[in-house]
């Protein structure tokens, strides 16, 4: 019985396909799924079920959201071509010269903004509810830096929504996981509130969050940061008519981690992507 050998990529690897775009090899595919699936320990540790997120989400869900005026910078947007460039576009004139069409969407910045819009009118109850996803997101940056800062890139999130006293335990508990992980890892993260783009510095919103932050990043060395720990009020709840029984409004909270990151991470603190994986496949939860 013959067998096959794993073939061998082309001298000189894989080349990237442009600013923010990347092919991830062999070694940083395997130290990213091998992440992502110690970073659903988080969700197993609070009964999350896994779902997968809408692909798009509509202009219109968002602009109820305020994501338009807090995020103006972020958005992609999906096109189609018109039915008037199909016919040059069959000739083989340039794509990039004919002219498309908005369909009314944007690629996703976040995991959460699909799960929460999923949810809107429903009543979750006073135990509230918990859901786990690995989203692809993209964001419209003003540069790119390898797996720090990427056009597209994947988010693992774990989103409580319930009672304001289950959204501040499920960041504690998120908190707790996120440092537990790093000393497993080998990883040497710092905590501190987030500058969030959310809140305007010159307006009431940036006053309430100098007296109450309501997010907190854990970064590594070089100061990227891999994970996020965001509590979001009611916000979302009052926006999206998303109850928690008799408790009103709810409140919600999510714990983020930016895959590619955390491979960034490891690459840091082990030294080669060769390296850091041995030292993710010897690593126990």
């Amino acid at each position: 019985m013959s067998t096959t050998s794993s073939t061998a990529l082309p001298a000189g690897g894989l080349k990237s396909p442009g600013p923010g775009l990347l092919t991830l090899d062999p070694v940083h595919t395997a130290l990213l799924h091998g992440l992502d699936a110690l970073l659903t320990g988080l969700a197993a540790r609070l009964a999350a079920p896994e779902v997968v997120g809408p692909p798009l989400l509509s202009v219109e869900g968002l602009a109820r959201l305020d994501y338009f005026r807090n995020f103006p910078h972020l958005g992609v947007s999906a096109g189609r071509f018109t039915p008037e460039a199909l016919d040059g576009l069959a000739a083989g004139e340039d794509p990039a010269e004919l002219p498309l069409r908005p369909t009314g969407h944007l690629l996703p910045s976040a995991t959460c903004y699909g799960l929460l819009l999923s949810l809107e009118g429903t009543d979750v109850g006073e135990d509230g509810l918990r859901l786990s996803a690995t989203g692809r997101c993209f964001r419209n940056e003003t540069h790119y830096d390898g797996l720090r800062r990427l056009w597209g890139f994947h988010m693992r999130e774990v989103l409580y929504l319930g009672t304001k006293q289950g959204a501040v335990e499920h960041l504690e508990n998120g908190s707790e996981f996120v440092r537990g992980l790093a000393a497993l890892l080998g990883l040497e993260l710092t905590r501190a509130t987030a500058d969030d783009p959310f809140y305007d510095r010159g307006g009431s919103r940036a006053r309430l969050m100098a007296l109450d932050p309501v997010k907190h990043e854990f970064s590594a060395p070089d100061g990227t940061a891999i994970a996020s720990v965001n509590r979001h009020r009611n916000f979302f709840g009052e926006r999206l008519d998303i109850r928690a029984g008799d408790a009103g409004p709810a409140y919600s909270a999510c714990v983020a981690f930016g895959v590619e990151r955390w491979v960034h991470a490891m690459i840091l603190a082990h030294g080669t992507p060769e390296q850091a994986l041995a030292h993710l496949r010897s690593a126990r939860p």
